[in-house]
């Protein structure tokens, strides 16, 4: 019997692939549903029934997220952690009873000594929640009381690669959504010319030893793909192709997507597949951000008053400063979740060299920020999370003097800091022993940072699923997790 391609593909399609088409259009429905866009009369009524099951649990306090991911892992010790007792203890080895069999990684193991570097850093008090912060961070320690401090971050990870996996997506197996992917999931756009869920690599002044990061850490694992975070690049155009070519007009690129769309319309009456909907939708989604996109990025119109607040390397492209504008900008047009990485933290040795250079990076932009979205009346609204994918050890590796040293990866306790969308201004949340090696009070692990998180986002993180593969997908897994209350206002 003779029959097309397509009814062949249809015929011949595996029980697997048609449940698993069935569960993708419900994720279309919801984009759909969002989206606002032409869905056939059939989808409209799904795309209701959809949209009930997503959104917030309870009122969001926060309705944007800018997470600025510090790759490599910033050295607690030498920023917000202050240990002055282990200035007594320079050179001397770590105690095995502080150590207590703790594993170390393959860049320490064989050492013959553990010696303990003291920051050479000083430290002081400020605000009045007394948080001690680093001379590393002059302007950021002016607006401490805005922010919420957790020293008793914790995590199981113990190499950069399962480490970022884990902050980002709440497991050390690559392929889960990442945090912005739920954001986007469950919230939905606010702005049909953009994305819900933007990436954006900021360039380090130093680039001694930069870690590799991929879009894997952005994917929408087993949400639909609409979730996934759309990378913005650091040089050039943000999105390649985003301008015609030349001797193509606006109306050829319209003609042209209007008779891709009629192709796939066909093609989706012969063979059913929802993701040929996503397809379009994501065609038109770029034809408007070729006109909302380059306005967004045009920063020439900016007042003399935001070059001050975001410091002189806010006229690089591609710089920390730069990017944290754009985020502030993306914020102002209805961008749910920005991500932002800034390399270069890992420092296993030449801390006196390298983590000036990161801190200058980083400390003027983030004060800038703080303080413009607070003057546009943005801050309440927008949950800033700052933090790496673990901490450092207070042993140095490698060679010690009391002006350098290196540290290595340290999991059992690190920093992070959140301020605006809910989050308490001026909490110190956590404490760890002289060695900052061991929690001595109040634990954080990731899970529950993702729970208080997707708490001020307005989600209850058991609740808070997707099927998959038979289960119930979240966030937060399955371990007993519990949301931090102390860290909400």
């Amino acid at each position: 019997m003779n029959m097309n391609l397509a009814q062949e593909w249809v015929q011949s399609e595996t029980r697997r692939q048609f449940l698993g088409r069935g569960v993708n259009a419900v994720g279309w429905a919801a984009l759909a549903s969002m989206l606002g866009q032409g869905a056939e009369p059939a989808l409209a009524a799904a795309n209701e029934s959809a949209a009930s099951a997503i959104g917030p649990h309870f009122a969001p306090k926060a309705k944007h997220v800018i997470y600025l991911h510090m790759v490599g892992g910033p050295s607690q010790l030498d920023l917000f952690d202050y240990k002055p007792k282990m200035n007594d203890w320079y050179d001397k080895d770590l105690p095995e009873s502080i150590r207590n069999g703790q594993r170390l990684t393959t860049m320490t193991s064989g050492q013959k000594r553990f010696p303990i570097a003291p920051s050479k850093y000083k430290f002081a008090q400020h605000g009045e929640c007394g948080m001690w912060v680093s001379e590393l961070f002059p302007n950021i320690s002016k607006i401490v009381d805005e922010m919420c401090f957790i020293r008793s971050m914790h995590t199981e990870a113990i190499n950069h690669e399962p480490a970022i996996s884990y902050m980002q997506t709440g497991n050390q197996i690559t392929g889960k959504p990442c945090l912005g992917s739920w954001a986007s999931y469950g919230l939905g756009s606010l702005n049909q010319n953009l994305p819900t869920f933007v990436v954006l690599v900021a360039k380090p002044s130093n680039t001694e030893q930069v870690q590799a990061i991929s879009a894997r850490l952005w994917s929408s694992g087993y949400l639909p793909g609409d979730y996934a975070g759309v990378s913005f690049r650091s040089g050039g155009d943000p999105i390649l192709y985003i301008n015609n070519p030349p001797g193509v007009p606006t109306e050829i690129r319209r003609k042209t997507l209007d008779g891709l769309r009629s192709l796939n319309e066909m093609n989706y009456k012969v063979v059913g597949d929802p993701e040929t909907h996503t397809r379009i939708q994501q065609y038109e989604l770029a034809f408007r951000m070729q006109a909302s996109v380059p306005d967004l990025t045009d920063i020439s119109n900016e007042p003399e008053l935001t070059h001050k607040l975001y410091g002189d390397d806010l006229k690089k492209p591609g710089s920390f400063a730069h990017s944290v504008l754009l985020a502030r900008r993306m914020v102002e047009r209805g961008v749910r979740f920005i991500q932002i990485y800034h390399n270069n933290w890992d420092t296993h040795a030449n801390v006196s060299g390298r983590l000036p250079d990161q801190c200058r990076d980083v400390d003027q932009p983030i004060h800038g920020l703080i303080t413009d979205l607070k003057n546009r009346g943005l801050f309440d609204d927008t949950l800033i999370i700052w933090g790496g994918e673990f901490g450092r050890t207070i042993y140095s590796q490698g060679g010690l003097s009391k002006d350098n040293y290196g540290r290595d990866h340290h999991p059992r306790c690190f920093t992070m800091w959140m301020a605006g969308g809910g989050s308490r201004p001026g909490a110190i949340y956590g404490e760890t022993d002289d060695f900052s090696y061991n929690i001595i009070k109040d634990p954080c692990h990731i899970h529950d940072f993702h729970a208080t998180v997707l708490k001020l986002l307005g989600f209850d993180h058991e609740r808070f699923t997707y099927k998959f593969q038979g289960l119930d997908q979240r966030l937060t897994g399955v371990e007993p997790t519990k949301v931090i209350q102390e860290l909400l206002a």
